[in-house]
């Protein structure tokens, strides 16, 4: 049985709650929620001055880019959604083909790599580390276009040593995971 159309005033307040749940739900994800069309959302959006997913997504990265200590920005490979140091990270990245092998559309590895050794690095408080040891895992082939969500999780420090686990998700399935020994050492 298909949903009943609610009023747009009712709409737009819930649309309004709904992004301040979930502020990288999509358009596509939106119009499903609330059985219309992507271009009803986006109106409803652009009369509420509510940005589009990739503004909302970089407004909440900028503010955690100041909160690393071990990477400039342009070193983190995709958005900094979440951060607290030496504790957890989660990071997004929109793959492109330019990412994936021209006949198979797959995504190269060292991109997925680099995701993950360049989250692992963000979540720790450190001037300068270097990766110890990585061990990895790769679950299953990420296609271009598909959203990577990555969660890095500090699991112990000893001394200047920083156990990381970092997975990676497409659509809440693991399709990579890395467990890092991240050194920090005294910068001269």
């Amino acid at each position: 049985m298909p949903k009943k159309r609610i009023p747009k005033k009712v709409r737009q307040t819930e649309l309004l709650k709904k992004i301040e749940n979930e502020p990288f739900v999509t358009d596509e994800e939106l119009s499903e929620h609330f059985n219309v069309s992507i271009q009803t959302i986006r109106l409803d959006r652009l009369e509420l001055g509510i940005p589009e997913l990739r503004q909302r997504i970089k407004k909440v990265a900028q503010k955690n880019y100041s909160k690393v200590t071990s990477l400039g920005e342009s070193e983190i490979i995709g958005e900094l959604i979440d951060l607290n140091l030496n504790e957890s990270a989660i990071s997004m990245l929109e793959t492109t083909e330019d990412m994936a092998f021209k006949r198979t559309k797959v995504v190269r590895g060292h991109h997925i790599f680099s995701m993950a050794e360049s989250l692992a690095m963000a979540v720790i408080n450190a001037k300068v580390a270097l990766t110890g040891v990585a061990n990895m895992k790769y679950r299953t082939a990420v296609k271009a276009s598909e959203k990577l969500v990555a969660k890095a999780e500090v699991v112990k420090i000893r001394g200047n040593k920083y156990f990381v686990h970092v997975k990676i998700y497409v659509k809440q399935e693991q399709v990579f995971r890395g467990k890092f020994i991240l050194v920090a050492i005294e910068e001269e």
